[in-house]
């Protein structure tokens, strides 16, 4: 018996419209009735999923923002982690050196240097608006802030972002979480932020035991917590380094994967 089920949501739950099918919130709402905790677990920042969650109604439940570095709980933060300024610093000027947008997540607010068709982009999934300015006041917005950046996110072409990542692992080694949510999208963390330690935290948190976890998704940034779970999915549309971890692949985020994998793993009585 599985006691929460942990999933992804660009490239999983959500289809490339960013759209659920009914059938798929239907069995969410099954599945949230029986009492099993259902945790989007997503790289998007706490604003890009709120709307979702309340219309899944799983908005009382923990939701895992910022690939770990941010989990809410009904309007309370209950962990958060912040790259210290010095290294933000560090990064933002060797990532300068590439052709890419960076993004700043702090809570609930973002920030970049300048309006593009990348800040645009994920402009579409939040109504808060992208506090831009050149990146010396953004630092003077951060020193009065306590609460530090949780994480940076570069945007640029795929051969670009490899080569930034590639940069990044050698300097930061095993200090720093870095790795790729989709081809163009490059997520930067503290070592403590990620997927799989949001899944530990809140295991931990509810006394959940490794093997009575689910867990699905998509992406490079999916691919420790699927194989860290008692049961972990890959989609479809996954690559093959991410469905080679995975105890089942299931269809693609296009054609209902998630809702086929829960239908074959989690069993529901009827009412």
């Amino acid at each position: 018996m599985y006691k929460a089920v942990f999933t992804d949501m660009d490239g999983t739950l959500l289809r490339k419209d960013h759209s659920i099918s009914e059938a798929t919130r239907e069995l969410v709402r099954k599945i949230v009735d029986a009492g099993i905790p259902f945790i989007l677990v997503s790289a998007r920042p706490m604003h890009g999923i709120l709307p979702i969650s309340q219309w899944l109604g799983t908005d009382h439940m923990p939701i895992v923002s910022l690939n770990g570095a941010y989990i809410g709980l009904e309007n309370k933060i209950i962990f958060r982690s912040a790259i210290d300024l010095s290294t933000v610093t560090e990064i933002h000027a060797v990532a300068n050196r590439y052709d890419v947008t960076l993004i700043y997540y702090c809570g609930m607010e973002w920030f970049a240097e300048k309006s593009n068709a990348a800040t645009l982009k994920e402009q579409r999934i939040t109504e808060v608006p992208v506090r831009i300015a050149p990146y010396e006041g953004l630092l003077k917005q951060w020193e009065k802030d306590p609460a530090g950046i949780n994480k940076i996110m570069a945007i640029g072409k795929k051969e670009v972002i490899g080569e930034l990542e590639a940069e990044l692992h050698r300097i930061y080694g095993d200090q720093m979480n870095v790795y790729t949510s989709k081809p163009t999208y490059l997520e930067i963390m503290r070592r403590d932020a990620s997927k799989t330690n949001a899944v530990k935290f809140l295991m931990e948190r509810y006394g959940i035991q490794r093997e009575e976890v689910i867990a699905i998704g998509d992406n490079f940034n999916d691919k420790e917590m699927i194989d860290f779970a008692g049961t972990g999915i890959a989609m479809g549309n996954a690559p093959d380094e991410v469905k080679a971890v995975a105890d089942w692949v299931t269809d693609t985020n296009q054609h209902d994967g998630v809702r086929k994998a829960f239908e074959k793993y989690i069993q529901l009585s009827e009412p």
